[in-house]
């Protein structure tokens, strides 16, 4: 009997290893959650890059933007340098065009119309203005009437204009006249509206300062 508990016994060890060596294996242990010291440092750096790269971009862009305004405010002051070097040169020439204007005389005539009063009082102020501008004017006639003549006639249609410029404050000494009779017509052909060209005083500028002041 007590061997058939012996028996039983070393059955039901056995049994029992068995059973336990068919168990399964425990479970390995949870893998670590979030990132590695590794990731979380790349991760640090990837974003400095991406701050670094903005920060240069927005530099580069306000170094674009600044350069493009100067060059726009450079382009500015050379276009109002230019327009104001054109307004000054068209200034010029329109004060040296009033100063040559011509005046024109009656038949046999060296008394000054209205119309021609008015073209030297244009040119007064300017005289004025400008005391280094210098006048000669030269007088003319058409073909009519012998050469003496008209040479005389054209001394006193000079005389005439330079009398009226000087009783108009402009100094005498600035005026110089000259007379070429009908040796210099303007217009070749016969008749009253050619010799109307040819009855004339000419205004030639022969001293003038370097910029004419503006009245």
């Amino acid at each position: 009997m007590r061997h058939v508990q012996i028996a039983m016994l070393a059955t039901a060890a056995t049994l029992s290893v068995a059973v336990a060596c068919s168990k399964p294996a425990p479970p390995p242990p949870p893998a670590p959650v979030g990132p590695t010291p590794e990731q979380i440092a790349q991760a640090r750096q990837d974003s400095i890059n991406r701050e670094n790269a903005a920060r240069l971009a927005r530099l580069r862009a306000d170094s674009l933007a600044r350069a493009q305004q100067q060059e726009r405010m450079r382009q500015d002051s050379l276009s109002r340098a230019r327009d104001a070097a054109a307004a000054a040169a068209a200034e010029q020439a329109a004060m040296k065009t009033t100063l040559t204007a011509m005046i024109h005389f009656d038949f046999d005539k060296s008394d000054l119309r209205d119309e021609d009063r008015s073209l030297l009082d244009q040119k007064i102020p300017i005289l004025l203005a400008n005391p280094d501008a210098k006048l000669k004017i030269s007088g003319n006639a058409d073909e009519r009437g012998s050469d003496q003549y008209n040479m005389a006639l054209g001394q006193r249609r000079a005389a005439a204009a330079k009398r009226y410029l000087k009783d108009h404050g402009v100094a005498e000494n600035r005026v110089e006249t000259v007379s070429y009779g009908e040796e210099r017509p303007l217009c070749q052909e016969h008749g009253e509206p050619c010799w109307g060209q040819n009855r004339r005083d000419e205004f030639e500028v022969t001293a003038a300062p370097p910029m004419y002041k503006k009245p």
